[in-house]
């Protein structure tokens, strides 16, 4: 984040920082400049320790929808925490993030759009704009830590950037596997009361 990029968090007035990352990312990285925003904290990794590897495994190690899918097959808990934490307006406004920002913030984000019923185009629309930010991104890398070893730049935006396609891919798995994602939530406990009262508190 840059200092433009923490006062605008501040102005926002966070009242909730939900951290999708592991607890070994959080060990390893702390919680960074958003820990002095005065935000309540509550860390709720949609990937558990060594689930990554597991993702490899099953789905490859490139982003895509199928590993996107397979965020799915783990506890439910910690995504079924988070739109609890939604349906509660005191709570709001939130903040969600990952490492990148990009595969466990994007899923989470379409599933929030889902239940509030934006249209498909635009959930892939907004997710597709993850790659308007991965020349800055690479910027930082190489200006701060460097590249790592063995990386060249244009590896890195593709590591830092996202396909296109994956989270229509995702979608689309979810309409296979569940009928779609407000019937996956539902099966999760998102029932429709409270996808309700998160549509009330979000488009107000």
């Amino acid at each position: 984040m840059t200092p433009a990029d923490l006062k605008r968090a501040q102005d926002l007035m966070i009242a909730t920082q939900i951290d999708l990352r592991r607890p070994d990312e959080v060990r390893d990285h702390g919680r960074g400049p958003l820990e002095n925003l005065g935000a309540r904290y509550e860390q709720l990794p949609v990937i558990p320790e060594g689930g990554s590897q597991a993702l490899n495994e099953s789905a490859g190690a490139e982003i895509s929808g199928r590993r996107y899918l397979g965020y799915l097959d783990f506890e439910d808990s910690p995504l079924g925490r988070i739109f609890e934490i939604l349906t509660d307006v005191e709570r709001l406004p939130v903040l969600v993030h990952c490492t990148s920002g990009k595969d466990r913030t994007g899923v989470v984000t379409a599933l929030t759009l889902s239940i509030l019923g934006v249209d498909r185009g635009v959930i892939e629309e907004d997710y597709a704009l993850t790659n308007r930010d991965v020349p800055r991104n690479v910027d930082f890398v190489e200006q701060g830590p460097g590249l790592p070893e063995g990386i060249t730049r244009a590896e890195m935006e593709k590591l830092v950037g996202v396909p296109e396609e994956a989270i229509g891919d995702f979608l689309d798995g979810l309409d296979r596997k569940h009928g779609g994602a407000i019937p996956f939530l539902r099966s999760i406990g998102v029932d429709d009361d409270a996808q309700a009262a998160i549509r009330e508190g979000l488009l107000d």
